[in-house]
């Protein structure tokens, strides 16, 4: 039987929020404890992060450390999943390089996933469209990140990537270029699947402006890190419906950045527990929509639900946080495993490519035999 194995990470551009939570985090965690995986890669994508944060490297350097402490904070187990680092395993870069071969300008630029990234960080929308990206200043790695992320999940022949919605071009983009080199070389690598959060709400969680992506940039993050206080602050200013003026008047639940939380974190346990006179979220939507519940009273809901799943994070993050070394053991010793994985990957990829020169001791031999025959 074919092995099951997840590849899956984030790039250390600050603290993990509740978008990330929610979109792969927790899932991550699931699937973990649920010993239905051979192995598990958790991967910290630090030269990813510098493809658009070249002139501020020592930003992503320290934001290493935050990203490690979210995920064993999280619940991710170093016993059980290998946590590393990008940079620390070299054989991805030459993955990426073999991988350029395969895939054309064109097809980066139709790429949605791209697209939004490129408008998101501020780049000129031109070197979408345009023939040469290098001139309306995109960064080559940033352009060609698709190709990178290929890489990293082919090294580790993952079958199954967890992510959100917006990841799915990435995912359909590593599987062409999979299909591509097996369809060149011979079969060698495996083609992944992307395994989506079975919530609707945690497919793309909004800010806390409501804007449609949480987002460090925007200012709009609930962190894992939050106390219980900048939670509660966070969340009394969050975008309800905007027509909700009055206790009394009708409310609109779909894009009320409120409830849409509630869907994400909300179980039957936090309803019996926080609002027992509602049977369940759904009474409580029904009540907001006839009007005569207040916007209050769902926001102090809300903190309560955030503040009981985000409080044995905070304790086992402050527990890791006194041991700093300890992590940066769990990375150095996660990061040699996943090294000598990708290592034994390139080797197969050489020798499908017909590269592994001195590797190939008969076409030594048959070399010398001919050249010593003339």
């Amino acid at each position: 039987m074919a092995k099951k194995i997840i590849l899956t990470g984030d790039r250390p551009t600050g603290r993990l929020h509740l978008g990330h939570y929610v979109g792969s985090l927790r899932r991550r965690v699931e699937l973990q404890n649920s010993g239905e995986f051979d192995r598990i890669f958790i991967m910290i994508a630090d030269a990813q992060a510098l493809t658009d944060n070249a002139d501020n490297p020592e930003k992503v350097r320290q934001n290493v450390i935050e990203v490690a402490l979210d995920y064993l904070s999280a619940g991710l187990d170093p016993a059980r999943s290998t946590l590393f680092i990008q940079s620390q395993v070299p054989e991805l870069c030459e993955l990426a390089f073999y991988y350029m071969n395969l895939v054309t300008v064109q097809r980066l630029q139709r790429n949605p996933t791209v697209k939004a990234e490129i408008q998101l960080r501020g780049f000129s929308e031109n070197a979408v469209e345009g023939d040469t990206a290098q001139r309306a200043g995109i960064p080559v790695g940033f352009f060609t990140y698709p190709i990178s992320q290929a890489s990293d999940i082919t090294a580790f022949k993952a079958t199954t990537v967890p992510a959100g919605d917006d990841q799915e071009p990435m995912v359909e983009q590593t599987r062409e270029i999979v299909h591509k080199f097996n369809s060149v070389y011979g079969p060698t690598l495996v083609e992944p699947e992307i395994l989506l959060p079975d919530n609707a709400a945690c497919m793309r969680l909004p800010g806390t402006d409501g804007k449609a992506k949480m987002s460090k940039s925007l200012g709009n993050c609930i962190y894992l890190s939050d106390t219980a206080d900048e939670v509660k602050k966070k969340v009394m200013g969050m975008y309800t419906d905007p027509d909700h003026l009055r206790v009394e008047d009708p409310g609109k639940v779909e894009g009320n950045t409120v409830f849409t939380y509630l869907d994400a974190f909300c179980r039957p346990e936090h309803m019996a527990k926080y609002l027992p006179d509602y049977a369940s979220l759904d009474e409580l939507k029904a009540h907001y929509r006839r009007g005569g519940l207040g916007d209050v009273k769902v926001k102090r809901l809300l903190i309560a639900v955030l503040n009981e799943t985000l409080d044995p994070i905070r304790a086992r993050r402050k527990e890791f946080e006194g041991r700093i070394e300890e992590v940066y053991r769990i990375l150095e010793e996660g990061s040699a495993a996943a090294r000598a994985t990708a290592a034994a990957t390139l080797d197969e990829v050489r020798r499908a490519m017909r590269i592994n020169y001195f590797d190939d001791t008969e076409l030594i031999e048959q070399q010398a035999k001919a050249y010593a025959n003339r």
